[in-house]
């Protein structure tokens, strides 16, 4: 399990596995330790059996041992794209199911009759939340050009309005990048980009000083072959790139390798669940920010994984569907 929502994408998946019967080894992020070890205190105290839920502290190059182990019949993870193709390779060697949540370069599509200030107002929200490193963060921002010049002035000038500084003062919006490699990768797809033509708008160049802080950051003008538009941004940087109309709006938002979430954005809700149904991902929402919801199921397609977690999906996808005929 990740270290950005190092609670929750613990639990999203527990839950309906323990609700199924069965039990759960947890191997967490190195970086979160503490984490996994409140986690399974909370079983304890919740009344568990002893082992139901066990936290094993161990590194990831005892993983496949551990998958390999004949009393392990299924593996889930959440993670990057190359944690996720490392752990099916293991488990498909063991014959071993898997769940996979890996990486997405969500879609935003602003279409040309939006709700220009609510889609600003929440796609800031969704770009930025959690210093922008969430799997379902709103990463391509795809404008149609009739609405593109506006829809950047309100978004740069909520962008603009954000605190960046320590999470743990008041009034701070938009805290540091969890590792010193994380921000400098970004920084080089954003450089990257921006020798290959894209236009920075606002940041897109490291902070100095104490913590690993990347500024809040809008990149323009983001083409087909640019780092930008090819690979997931995992980070405070907000990539926009033009469409000519509503249906190049959805053939750029499928022109990609990931396929986690997407969002439409338009006055006309018909035409918006038409263009979600074609949108290719596992989850896509209509005039809301993508988020999950342990009532709806939660997945994706393409190098996002395959599998889902929660709702009545959630809880069969760790349990064997038997038949038993009696005469």
């Amino acid at each position: 399990m990740p270290w950005n929502f190092p609670f929750w994408q613990v639990f999203r998946f527990a839950a309906p596995a323990l609700m199924a019967g069965n039990t759960i080894l947890l191997k967490h992020a190195s970086n979160v330790p503490q984490c996994a070890q409140a986690i399974e205190a909370i079983f304890q105290d919740a009344g568990f059996p002893p082992g139901v839920f066990r936290s094993l502290l161990i590194p990831s190059t005892q993983v496949e041992t551990l998958i390999a182990d004949p009393r392990v019949h299924a593996v889930t993870v959440t993670g990057s794209e190359g944690a996720g193709r490392k752990i099916a390779a293991a488990a498909g060697a063991a014959l071993k199911k898997t769940v996979l949540e890996l990486g997405g370069s969500d879609a935003f599509m602003v279409l040309a009759d939006a709700d220009l200030e609510l889609a600003a107002a929440v796609g800031v929200t969704s770009r930025y939340l959690n210093g922008g490193q969430s799997c379902i963060a709103a990463k391509r921002f795809i404008l149609v050009e009739s609405v593109a010049v506006r829809f950047l002035e309100l978004f740069q000038r909520r962008a603009g309005a954000l605190r960046l500084g320590d999470p743990g003062e008041e009034g701070t919006d938009v805290g540091p990048m969890a590792r010193a490699d994380l921000r400098d990768e970004l920084n080089r797809q954003v450089q990257d980009s921006i020798k290959s033509g894209a236009v920075p708008i606002m940041g897109c160049q490291p902070t100095t000083g104490p913590g690993f802080f990347y500024p809040i950051s809008i990149l323009d003008r983001v083409q087909p072959g640019m780092r930008a538009y090819e690979e997931e941004i995992f980070g405070p940087v907000a990539i926009m790139i033009r469409a000519a109309d509503d249906e190049d709006a959805l053939r750029i938002a499928n022109d990609s390798r990931y396929g986690l979430g997407g969002s439409i954005w338009t006055r006309d809700a018909g035409k918006g669940e038409h263009m979600a149904r074609r949108l290719q991902s596992g989850v896509a929402f209509v005039n809301g920010m993508v988020k999950s919801d342990a009532r709806l199921p939660f997945g994706g397609i393409k190098a996002s994984g395959y599998g889902r977690e929660l709702s009545a999906l959630g809880i069969r996808e760790f349990v064997n569907a038997k038949t038993v005929w009696i005469k």
